[in-house]
């Protein structure tokens, strides 16, 4: 599975994996792909320090990247406490009030919230930069776009590629003008924060628009079969994240949640606002079909849902109260049924591509070439 873009950084395969779990990255890149590290959940440089430091001791050598979430306009002067103060008193009461009704406990005193969607400030995202680097990652991704233009700029002075995620052509062109080198085309089907396009029809648009520029492939990726029909649409690798969710690195520190997206079919997610205020697929539960009930106060815009949920979300995600406990994820999802090592699903992802090739080639009247 390899491309262009994937022999200029030096991994056998072309499979970008997104995770917030360290121990994850390091094993993508063993396995072969390219592991990237979501940085938004680390509240302190020092806990990033901590986990950069593990990821690149267990990397193998391979190559990695991190993955934050800026705004590509820069606001000076606001603080989070700032932000805090913008939250509607009538929002935390509805929080109150559902957490309430489904019984769930309190944090212990003194307990710190262990879910602080800080990393969507941008000055947060800042701190994070100035550690990772100090380390030698190949690859910086923002989720919300292109980031500001001083940052592409230190990036490239270290010779770190910029990637952003893209929604529709029209964001994809915006990446190249700001000087991407990588434009992510993250379809409808993807986990997170997506957009209203298909990735089958979103990937050929994505490629068109930003023409030389490499495009990486998301949303809905989950077999060989799948990685063969993006390479097809003229990507040059794909970025996964939802899968690795049920591999045995991740740690997810729920055994609820791993059942219930094991036991998950491809319709049991839902594009909601109810985490951070953008539209994010996510699993359906009790607590997303509340913040989208017409009937309540309905959801603020970001970064100001986020923290007023973060707590509540900790506190779902501690007392694993199983109604409420949901996590992003995909429509891919629906293949998610066992739990498996890194290096299996790259097994799976392999077997997978190379029957897809085999097949076009029959199709095409090559059979027994590759």
């Amino acid at each position: 599975m390899q491309t262009e873009l994937s022999r200029k950084l030096g991994i056998e395969h072309a499979v970008f994996g997104f995770t917030p779990f360290p121990a994850v990255a390091a094993a993508i890149s063993r396995a072969g792909g390219f592991g990237v590290l979501g940085a938004v959940r680390y509240t302190t440089p020092d806990d990033l320090r901590r986990d950069l430091d593990w990821l690149d001791a267990h990397a193998g050598g391979r190559p990695y990247g991190l993955d934050v979430v800026m705004p590509a306009k820069k606001v000076e002067g606001v603080t989070e406490a700032d932000v805090e103060a913008m939250i509607p008193e009538g929002h935390r009461q509805f929080v109150r009030e559902t957490l309430a009704k489904h019984g769930v406990p309190e944090l212990a005193a003194g307990e710190p919230s262990g879910w602080r969607i800080t990393g969507w400030m941008e000055q947060v995202a800042r701190t994070q930069l100035d550690v990772a680097f100090d380390y030698p990652i190949r690859l910086l991704a923002n989720a919300l776009g292109s980031p500001p233009a001083d940052v592409v700029a230190r990036a490239h002075d270290r010779r770190v590629l910029v990637a952003a995620l893209a929604g529709s052509a029209r964001h994809a062109r915006k990446h190249r003008q700001a000087g991407i080198d990588i434009v992510v085309a993250q379809g409808y089907e993807a986990g997170g924060h997506t957009g209203e396009i298909a990735t089958m029809v979103l990937t050929p648009e994505v490629v068109e628009a930003v023409h030389p520029l490499p495009v990486l492939a998301a949303g809905g990726i989950g077999s060989g079969q799948q990685v063969a029909a993006a390479l097809t649409l003229g990507a040059q690798g794909v970025w996964l994240g939802s899968v690795w969710l049920t591999t045995t690195e991740a740690d997810l520190h729920a055994p609820a949640l791993t059942r219930k997206l094991l036991a998950a079919g491809s319709g049991d997610t839902v594009r909601s606002r109810a985490l951070t205020g953008k539209p994010a697929r996510q699993l359906r539960t009790e607590w997303t079909d509340a913040w989208d009930d017409p009937a309540g106060p309905g959801t603020l815009p970001m970064p100001l849902q986020g923290l007023l949920v973060a707590e509540a979300v900790s506190r779902i995600q501690k007392y694993e109260v199983e109604p409420l406990l949901g996590t992003p994820v995909g429509q891919i999802v629906g293949r998610m049924n066992s739990e498996r090592s890194v290096q299996a699903v790259f097994d799976d992802l392999t077997r997978g591509f190379e029957k897809a090739v085999d097949r076009i080639n029959r199709i095409a009247g090559r059979s027994g070439q590759s």
